[in-house]
């Protein structure tokens, strides 16, 4: 045996010796083409369901671009004149609930922010706060089975929790609720948006996104105390045009986020009704979108704007979690949470395992709408459906979503959800990815994917690499195409290996291990690590921070001493990546970050874990590169 053959076969006894398989390690090869398939990444898909419990600048730094600030539940019974909401899963008891200081709040600390409320369509809105189940003195307030018993308006509590849920007697709807016609939800936004005193003076372009309610389809159980029974899919459509119709009377820029629909079964079941029109059997967003589309060419009125789901997805382990984001559009994907559609046909058809359910929206906009109909779609709420505890595929899973949205032009993406890993992938993501998606093909597209972005001047390209091999790391080979790039080397940003714990603090407090690819004829190797998110930062006319001729800076550092933030003030105004260095006295690394320098504001960067003494800071860019001397003192 020649001594080559042997050593393959030396190794491939010691790959099945240890437990790896060897197809695990297959390399990839990724093809790139800047020219194809370019369309705009919307930023909104940078967002989440949120209730401001960090301070402003964190959200700054992270890149959080839009935040459905509604409550889901809470907004169906919301009082706005009142301020006010019934709590379906805190026995309908009310509460205070201030839409007007949340949204104050942002218009003062992140104008740049995309807010989302809702409209309220159920019918019946909280009236006041003094018929409260007693909560306290019951249990002092401690959670039970029987928290979803309707014992606000003097109920009596069912003491087993059982009995379907039921009380022992139901509470009086009248006592803590009033109708709450589509003319009193709407005016909202003459409260928000006229001047003052009238109104709040509000900006509007902050807060264009408005959901038509919420999980609509499951009030009969959220909300049985004032809906006992589903509303017909027929009537529930009636009331829905007639308040999107008063609503873009008074604001037609809005944009109506519909029909919030709960999970996959009620992707395609309104309850256990049977929607027939003219004899055709119609699933329900299907019949959503039709009478959608009806309405708008009668009344030449908008009603739709972004076709808004809730996906709680399901998954056995990891490794399925890790596959979900193939649900939306892939045609092969076989989901195993597959359900409601097996009733898409009208009947009960368990062949159909494949969801790509936006797909199959985009395909019924074109049927009823007609080519470029301009309505997107959306997910105002999710869940990652991995182990909370396990960082690494949390990120991975959240990383897939967003590029695949971003591929896909899907203008929004507020998780519900959020466990470690994904502030850090929301940011690398946010931060570093460009405004518009060109194509990017895979080898092995379900084990590594590459989402590639560019700018609007094609100046610049970042490649994100997606590694779900729960194992073993891979080595890709990325070829470019119509996107020329100087031979070099080019910074790159990885997630990889995060703890159990959160890890992003800041723009400059945070996971990101920053290293280097280089790039030779157009093309370039990386490994990435199983379990991995993978920046790539290329620029098509220069050949990265260390073979760029530098020009003269002036750099200036301040306080310095320092104690916990350090700002960096540089003469020139042209922006740029920017990578910053800290070095003891023995010339050890001790932090570093890559930051995006605006052209004109100081950098800040967090100093606040180092301990008292002397530091050497590197700042380099492709016009600069200096080094300062650094005290920190507390």
């Amino acid at each position: 045996m020649k001594l080559h053959v042997f050593k393959n076969y030396f190794l491939l006894l010691l790959l099945i010796l240890t437990g790896v398989n060897p197809a695990i390690a297959q390399d990839v090869n990724i093809t790139v083409d800047a020219s194809v398939g370019k369309r705009v990444v919307s930023p909104y898909i940078y967002g989440a369901n949120n209730w401001f419990d960090k301070p402003a600048q964190f959200y700054k730094d992270a890149g959080l671009t839009m935040a459905r600030t509604n409550g889901g539940n809470n907004a169906t019974k919301y009082n706005w004149r009142k301020k006010i909401s019934s709590h379906p899963d805190w026995y309908n008891n009310v509460y205070v609930n201030d839409w007007d200081k949340t949204s104050q709040n942002a218009a003062t600390n992140l104008p740049n922010l995309q807010v989302m409320w809702a409209f309220q369509l159920i019918g019946r809105v909280a009236s006041n706060t003094n018929n409260n189940f007693n909560d306290w003195a019951y249990n002092q307030s401690a959670y039970w089975s029987g928290v979803n018993q309707n014992l606000a308006g003097g109920g009596t509590p069912n003491a087993t929790g059982v009995n379907s849920g039921k009380a022992a007697v139901e509470g009086n709807i009248n006592l803590y609720t009033q109708p709450w016609p589509a003319d009193s939800t709407v005016e909202i936004l003459n409260h928000f948006f006229q001047p003052k005193p009238q109104g709040l003076g509000l900006n509007q372009k902050q807060f264009i996104y408005w959901n038509m309610d919420n999980e609509v389809d499951v009030w009969n159980g959220t909300h049985d105390d004032v809906m006992p029974t589903l509303i017909a899919a027929s009537a529930f459509m009636d009331n829905y045009i007639a308040t999107a119709k008063k609503a873009k009377a008074i604001c037609p820029e809005i944009k109506l986020c519909g029909p919030v629909a709960t999970s996959e079964w009620q992707w395609f079941k309104w309850g256990s009704e049977s929607i027939k029109v003219n004899g055709k059997y119609y699933s329900w967003l299907e019949y959503f979108i039709k009478r959608c589309a009806d309405e708008e060419k009668a009344s030449g009125v908008r009603v739709l704007d972004v076709v808004d789901l809730h996906n709680y997805a399901y998954a056995a382990n990891d490794s399925a979690a890790l596959q979900i984001h193939r649900m939306y559009y892939d045609q092969t994907y076989d989901y195993p949470g597959a359900n409601g559609i097996y009733t898409m046909n009208g009947g009960w058809d368990t062949r159909m395992k494949s969801e790509y359910i936006f797909k199959r929206i985009n395909d019924w906009l074109t049927i009823y709408y007609g080519a470029n109909h301009g309505i997107t779609c959306g997910v105002s709420e999710w869940h990652s459906a991995t182990d909370q505890k396990n960082a690494n595929s949390t990120a991975v899973v959240y990383a897939s979503h967003l590029g695949t949205f971003a591929n896909n032009g899907v203008e929004l993406f507020t998780p519900w959800s959020w466990y470690p890993g994904m502030w850090e992938t929301l940011h690398l993501f946010s931060r570093y990815a460009k405004k518009y998606s060109v194509s990017s093909v895979s080898s092995i597209e379900n084990t590594v994917s590459a989402y590639t972005t560019v700018s609007e001047r094609a100046d610049s390209m970042t490649v994100i690499l997606v590694n779900r091999d729960m194992v073993s790391s891979r080595t890709a080979t990325i070829n470019l195409n119509n996107f020329a790039v100087s031979d070099g080397n080019y910074s790159t940003l990885q997630l990889s290996s995060l703890p159990t714990t959160e890890t992003f603090k800041s723009h400059t407090n945070n996971a990101l291990k920053l290293n280097s690819a280089t790039v030779n004829s157009n093309s370039f190797t990386i490994t990435v690590p199983a379990l991995s998110v993978t920046a790539v930062l290329l620029k098509s006319t220069s050949t990265g921070i260390s073979q760029t001729k530098t020009q003269d800076v002036d750099v200036k550092i301040y306080p310095n001493p320092a104690s916990d933030n350090l700002s960096i003030s540089m003469s020139s105004n042209i922006p740029e990546t920017t990578e910053l260095i800290v070095y003891d006295q023995m010339g050890r690394r001790m932090c570093n970050s890559l930051v995006e320098y605006d052209g004109h504001s100081p950098i800040t960067m967090n100093v606040s874990e180092l301990s008292n003494g002397f530091y050497f800071l590197s700042i380099k860019s492709s016009i600069c590169s200096s080094t300062k001397t650094v005290s920190i003192f507390r």
